[in-house]
């Protein structure tokens, strides 16, 4: 945690807006552009380390990233916060994704818990509303171009399209209604909720490819931490195991050939996080604690020692040294290290 700490704070990856890029392009020495996405897991990633460590270097930086979401990518106009930033560019699209909003909001409010900076808030509350721009009445639109919010057509991209792994996003409306009391926000995540325990399990058959297998099973694994908080109801406990099960054996059948370390983390974690109703299948764990260890990258060069890379393919590991992946191995990591230690409300902590 340390290392990875390390390599957030200094390899380069947050720019001096305090914008996080997507990732560092190892073979070409160059970070891809900054991501308010990226930004939002990152600053969200700093937060937890604060808690874990109580270093204040790290709430200095989330403060840093949570300016440049709040002042500089946040269109006070169109009451979204663009894909990458600036946007458009020669780089990027001018576009607006309902997931991201979902994790920038869910970022916000875990700083306010530690600063209750109002600014935070209001943002917050401003950019949940927004997500509304994504509704079409019965159903929502997962991309938006800017600045007429027109829908961009749906493809077989698992990103293009609504699914069970947008509940992750509406985590937001279910942590902003439980700080303002908003009822609408709430009932919506609920929604959500109840529309991807109806569709989830066939989520994976949408992969045209067997290797494509591994994408879905990163945005599947996101359905796990949406239900999260709700694991007091039996219907969720039990889709909650049987997705659990099924991307278990799916990453263990495709990662000899392909492998992400996210899938990883995110199975890792979500073992942790329902342990206090379902046991831990603790041999697996380990198995995937240490898989996930073997993707932290040792090096001389400060861009790329302590942070984790996307994964591999056919046992070679990928040049892209990832701030999503880093932000879920370092959680994943040090919710195992509590549980074996029976700390059991670090075991329960949202996942990020």
């Amino acid at each position: 945690m340390e290392r990875a700490g390390s390599w957030f704070l200094h390899s380069g990856i947050q720019e001096p807006s305090g914008g996080f890029a997507r990732f560092y392009r190892s073979e070409i020495a160059k970070n891809l552009p900054v991501s308010t996405e990226i930004s939002g897991y990152a600053a969200h990633a700093l937060v937890f380390l604060y808690r874990t460590t109580n270093k204040a270097e790290y709430l200095d930086a989330a403060n840093r990233t949570a300016r440049f979401l709040t002042d500089q990518a946040w269109d006070e106009t169109l009451q979204l916060f663009p894909y990458e930033h600036p946007s458009p560019s020669p780089q990027s699209a001018h576009l607006a994704y309902f997931f991201d909003s979902g994790i920038i909001i869910r970022a916000l409010l875990a700083l306010w818990h530690e600063t209750h900076d109002d600014r935070l808030i209001e943002v917050a509350t401003k950019a949940a509303h927004g997500m509304s721009a994504f509704w079409s009445g019965s159903d929502y639109h997962p991309i938006l171009a800017l600045p007429g919010k027109t829908p961009l057509p749906r493809t077989a991209q698992w990103s293009t399209t609504p699914g069970c792994y947008q509940a992750k996003s509406a985590l937001a409306w279910w942590e902003l209604a439980a700080i303002n009391g908003d009822q609408k926000l709430r009932l919506d995540y609920l929604d959500l909720i109840d529309t991807g325990l109806r569709t989830c399990r066939s989520f994976l058959a949408g992969a045209d490819e067997r290797l494509k297998i591994m994408d879905r099973l990163h945005a599947y694994s996101y359905f796990l931490e949406a239900l999260s908080p709700l694991l007091d109801r039996p219907d969720c406990v039990s889709t909650y195991s049987e997705v659990m099960n099924e991307a278990s054996h799916y990453l263990r059948e495709l990662a000899p050939q392909f492998c992400r370390s996210d899938v990883y983390a995110q199975l890792l974690r979500a073992r942790v996080r329902a342990s206090h109703v379902i046991p831990i299948d603790s041999l697996s764990a380990r198995e995937e604690a240490a898989a996930l260890a073997g993707f932290q990258v040792e090096s001389a060069d400060p861009r790329f020692n302590g942070g984790f890379v996307f994964g591999q393919r056919g046992g070679v590991l990928s040049p892209h040294v990832n701030p999503v992946s880093s932000t879920f191995a370092i959680q994943a990591l040090e919710m195992w290290r509590a549980a074996q230690g029976g700390e059991t409300q670090a075991c329960l902590q949202s996942p990020i």
